[in-house]
């Protein structure tokens, strides 16, 4: 039996039109798959993403979806995440406790 991967877990569900799309973290190719979802409607996602700043959450997801495979420029999904994502929270465990230290409100030059 061939092994499931998160980009078949994420496409699956999307024939159904769900609302939101919850992602436990985007870590490679899926991030495109997560990216074209976004951009065609599919609103009130969450997912996370591990990085040191809610700038370069951005710049990884663009990193990630350019390792889908796909030939994209890296400019054009840029200008994709910037189309669809408003607001980046960034947590940081403090003591134990996580906590919000940064919100970004996502413009085209963040990304």
């Amino acid at each position: 039996m061939p092994a499931v991967t998160i980009r078949d877990l994420l496409k699956a569900p999307l024939r159904h039109r769900p609302d939101p799309i919850i992602v436990g973290e985007v870590r490679g190719g899926e991030a495109y798959d997560l990216l074209e979802a976004l951009n065609t409607g599919h609103a009130g996602n969450l997912w996370t993403i591990h990085a040191n700043s809610a700038t370069q959450a951005l710049r990884r997801f663009a990193s990630c979806a350019i390792q889908s495979g796909v030939d994209v420029p890296y400019e054009a999904v840029r200008h994709q995440i910037a189309a669809c994502v408003q607001l980046v929270i960034h947590l940081e465990r403090i003591r134990g406790v996580r906590r919000v230290v940064e919100l970004l409100d996502v413009r085209p030059g963040d990304v």
